[in-house]
C-alpha cells in the first residue's frame, strides 16, 4: 500500500523527469466485460479517462453506456473545489448500493483526489467497497492494479507523491473523432496559495517536442481538424528540458503539421511572452482563443494568491493581445470572497472586467484546498457575502459576454462542427475559431466538417446560425 503524502508532494528537489515508453502487459481479464469511467475536473482529466478507456481496452473490457450495467466503475476525479468532492463521495454513495447487488462490482477512484491524504484516509475508514485508489502518477499501472485486485480481493492503494516522470505511448480511446487533446506539459511549480494542483499533479515537465509533433502528425493522418495542447500551464513548456525551445517554437511546429486548428489551454500571465503572441497572430492556424487565469483585480488579493503579476501588468498583457491577435476570444478565471478581500477589492475586480470586457469567465467563490497556503488564512469574508459577490460578477460577465455574441450576429464564420446539438438534435453544434458555441442548422453530414455559418441570433453563452450552402460538403 502506498499511500498519498502531502509533504513529500510539495517538495522540489530539482528532479530531473525520466522518460519512459509504455509497457503492455497482456491481461485479458476484462474479456466479454464493460467499463464505465466518470470523470470530473478539467480538460487534463478528461484526457486521463482516454488513456483510462484505452488501458481498460487492453485488458479485454468494452465500454457500458451505463454504470448500472458495468463490471468496473472508474471515477476519475477532481480536487480543485469542494463541490467536486462531493460530488464523488456522493456518487460513491450510488455505487455501494449497486455492489450490494453485483458483489464482484470493481470500483476504482484515480486522479487529484487520490492525491489527497485525507480522501485516502476516508476512503479505507468509511468506504471500504472500493477496490482500488490510484493517482495521477501511476495510470499506466492500473492494469496491473486491477489485476491484484482480483487475484487478492483485497482493496489496492497506490499513489505516488513525489515530483513526476513522464510517459509515453499509453493507449488511448479518444472520445472525439475529430478533435484531440495532447498533453504537452505536465505538473505546476507556480504554488498559488488557493491551488492544490501542484500537490496532485508534481513538477513542471515537459513531454520532448519531437514526441508531441509526432502525435499531431499521426491525428492528422487519422483526419482530425484540431488538436488543444495541454498543461496546467502550457506557457512554461519547455522551460525544464530545453534552453531555447518553447511553446512559441512548439506552436509554430505543430502549426507546420498541416492540422487545421491549434488551441492551447491553460496560460498562466507570468509566461506568457511577446513570441508566442506574434505566433498566434501570425499563423492562420493557430486559433485566436486565448484562456488568460486573472483571479482577481485587486494587487493586495493578487499578493496573496502569489499569483506574482500586478493588475496593471496583466492589463498590459491584455491589451497586448487585443491589440495584436484579431478577432481574439479571450476569457478568463476569477475567484471572488479569497480571505482578506474587502469590498474595495472586489470592486477593483469589477472594474478590471468593465475595463477588459472579457467574452467569457469561469467564476468560483473561494474554498479552501486542505493543506494548501490559502487553508490556514483566516477567513473574513461570510459564505453570504461570497455568494453575493459571486451573483453581481456573474452577472457582469454575462453582460459583456453577451455583447461579444452579439457583435457576431449576421456575420459569416468557420465553425468545427463536432455533433448534434444538445439543446436540439434536429440541429448539430461546433466552435468558431475563437471558441464560441454555436448551434446550426445543417445536416448531420455536416459533422467532422469546417463549414461557413452565417450567425442568426446570440446569447450569453451560446450563438446560433445556419450552414451557408456556398458549395458541397468536402473534407476540409
Amino acid at each position: 500500500m502506498n499511500k498519498p503524502n502531502m509533504f513529500d508532494a510539495k517538495k522540489r528537489n530539482g528532479h530531473k523527469p525520466v522518460y519512459y515508453d509504455y509497457e503492455n502487459i497482456d491481461y485479458d481479464f476484462g474479456l466479454g466485460k464493460k467499463y464505465f469511467v466518470r470523470t470530473y475536473g478539467c480538460q487534463m482529466n478528461e484526457h486521463d479517462s482516454e488513456r483510462i478507456k484505452g488501458l481498460l481496452r487492453r485488458c479485454g473490457y468494452s465500454e457500458s453506456d451505463s454504470y448500472e450495467s458495468a463490471d468496473i466503475v472508474i471515477l476519475n476525479t477532481c480536487a480543485i473545489r469542494e463541490n467536486a468532492h462531493d460530488k464523488v463521495f456522493g456518487f460513491l454513495g450510488a455505487l455501494k448500493s449497486l455492489k450490494r447487488k453485483k458483489s464482484d462490482l470493481i470500483i476504482g477512484l484515480c486522479g487529484c483526489m487520490a492525491q489527497e491524504e485525507s480522501v485516502v484516509d476516508s476512503i479505507l475508514s468509511k468506504y471500504k467497497f472500493v477496490d482500488f485508489v490510484c493517482g495521477t502518477h501511476n495510470i499506466d499501472k492500473i492494469p496491473s492494479i486491477i489485476n491484484e485486485v482480483i487475484k487478492s480481493n483485497k482493496m489496492q492503494v497506490e499513489v505516488l507523491s513525489y515530483e513526476g516522470d513522464v510517459y509515453e505511448g499509453i493507449p488511448v480511446i479518444r472520445d472525439s473523432k475529430y478533435s484531440a487533446w495532447v498533453d504537452i506539459i505536465y505538473g505546476c511549480d507556480k504554488f498559488c496559495t488557493y491551488c492544490i494542483v501542484p500537490y496532485t499533479r508534481g513538477t513542471q515537465r515537459s513531454r520532448k517536442y519531437e514526441e508531441i509533433v509526432k502525435e499531431v502528425k499521426e491525428l492528422v493522418k487519422l483526419g482530425y481538424k484540431e488538436v488543444t495542447l495541454l498543461g496546467q500551464n502550457v506557457n512554461a513548456y519547455g522551460k525544464d528540458l530545453y534552453d531555447n525551445y518553447n511553446l512559441a517554437n512548439l506552436l509554430n511546429d505543430v502549426a507546420d503539421t498541416g492540422i487545421e486548428r491549434v488551441r492551447f489551454v491553460t496560460s498562466h500571465p507570468w509566461d506568457f511572452t511577446d513570441e508566442m503572441i506574434e505566433v498566434i497572430a501570425g499563423r492562420d492556424n493557430v486559433m485566436p482563443y486565448i484562456h488568460l487565469p486573472v483571479q482577481s483585480g485587486s494587487n493586495k488579493i493578487l499578493k496573496l494568491m502569489n499569483r506574482r503579476y500586478t493588475k496593471e501588468e496583466y492589463l498590459t498583457l491584455y491589451n497586448k493581445l487585443r491589440n495584436s491577435v484579431k478577432n481574439a476570444s479571450i476569457t478568463t478565471d476569477i475567484i471572488v470572497g479569497f480571505p482578506g478581500e474587502t469590498e474595495e477589492d472586489f470592486n477593483e475586480t469589477l472594474e478590471l472586467v468593465n475595463e477588459c470586457k472579457f467574452d467569457g469567465a469561469f467564476t468560483f467563490a473561494f474554498s479552501p484546498r486542505e493543506n494548501t497556503p490559502a487553508s490556514y488564512l483566516k477567513e473574513t469574508v461570510s459564505e453570504d457575502e461570497k455568494l453575493d459577490r459571486l451573483h453581481r460578477l456573474n452577472a457582469l460577465v454575462n453582460k459583456y459576454s453577451n455583447e461579444a455574441n452579439k457583435r457576431l450576429e449576421g456575420t459569416v464564420v468557420k465553425c468545427l462542427v463536432t455533433g448534434e446539438s444538445e439543446k436540439d438534435d434536429s440541429k448539430v453544434c461546433g466552435y468558431t475559431e475563437n471558441m464560441k458555441l454555436v448551434n446550426i442548422v445543417a445536416d448531420k453530414s455536416a459533422i467532422g466538417k469546417i463549414i461557413d455559418v452565417k450567425i442568426t441570433s446570440a446569447k450569453s453563452f451560446s450563438l446560433d446560425g445556419e450552414y451557408i450552402k456556398t458549395h458541397e460538403l468536402v473534407n476540409n
